[in-house]
């Protein structure tokens, strides 16, 4: 498991796709919080990154599938699944070290941004900002980013189109993520069953984590979700 690991983490940084994926993340989040007037933290008036996390979840559910997209459909595609399936690892290893290494691809990506919790420090007055917040915050930006991975790991496991797998997982992300808080807006549903539907959706449980509660039924909602995208993906590498 440790090899298939490395081998995928040297596979990804092997060509320039990975690299511009990391850096048009870091880019586009640099150019929403310092150059767009609309979401500028210097134009906010606040020393605070409350824009960076309400910014981060959309960029991520760009930068995932783009990370995932070739995990499994790049075996299918060139025929060395059929070789992987010789090697004396198990389906789940094969799903463990596929959602490690791309999970830590996405954890490297996030890793610079800690540098804008130096840029507000900096910007606010005796350098007192909500730490707390803060750290709650990137905690949910972790536990989204493994959601986020393990639901592009299931969809390159479904095809052996790349395009076709970033698509899927893009798409289902954003069902999961918003889609929820939409139909619990519907005006019928105000009252009471608007609070369980929310609930459904990663959004209400990264929102309820970024306020630096965390609390059991969120960390376990996203639990739940990964443990269900990678036992889905394992069934179907079971069906090949």
């Amino acid at each position: 498991m440790q090899a298939l690991f490395v081998k995928e983490l040297r596979q990804f940084f092997s060509s320039l796709t990975g690299y511009l994926s990391i850096g048009l993340f870091l880019l586009l989040m640099g150019l929403f919080l310092f150059v767009f007037p609309d979401t500028s933290i210097f134009d906010f008036g606040y020393a605070t990154l409350d824009k960076y996390f309400e910014l981060a979840p959309w960029i991520l559910l760009l930068l995932v599938p783009a990370v995932t997209m070739r995990s499994l459909s790049d075996e299918f595609k060139s025929g060395t699944w059929e070789l992987l399936k010789t090697r004396p690892v198990s389906l789940w290893q094969i799903v463990w070290a596929k959602y490690a290494a791309s999970l830590t691809v996405v954890l490297l990506a996030l890793l610079p941004t800690l540098l804008y919790v130096l840029t507000i420090s900096m910007l606010s007055i005796n350098g007192s900002i909500d730490t707390g917040g803060i750290a709650g915050s990137y905690i949910g930006l972790i536990l989204l980013a493994g959601a986020f991975t393990a639901i592009g790991i299931a969809s390159s496991a479904l095809t052996a189109n790349p395009i076709v797998s970033f698509l899927l997982a893009a798409f289902m992300s954003f069902l999961l993520y918003s889609a929820f808080a939409v139909v619990a807006g519907i005006p019928a549903l105000q009252g009471g069953a608007d609070y369980w539907v929310a609930l459904l959706g990663m959004d209400e449980h990264y929102k309820n984590v970024s306020r630096g509660v965390i609390a059991l039924n969120d960390v376990l909602y996203f639990g739940v979700i990964i443990g269900l995208f990678l036992f889905g993906t394992r069934s179907l590498l079971a069906r090949r």
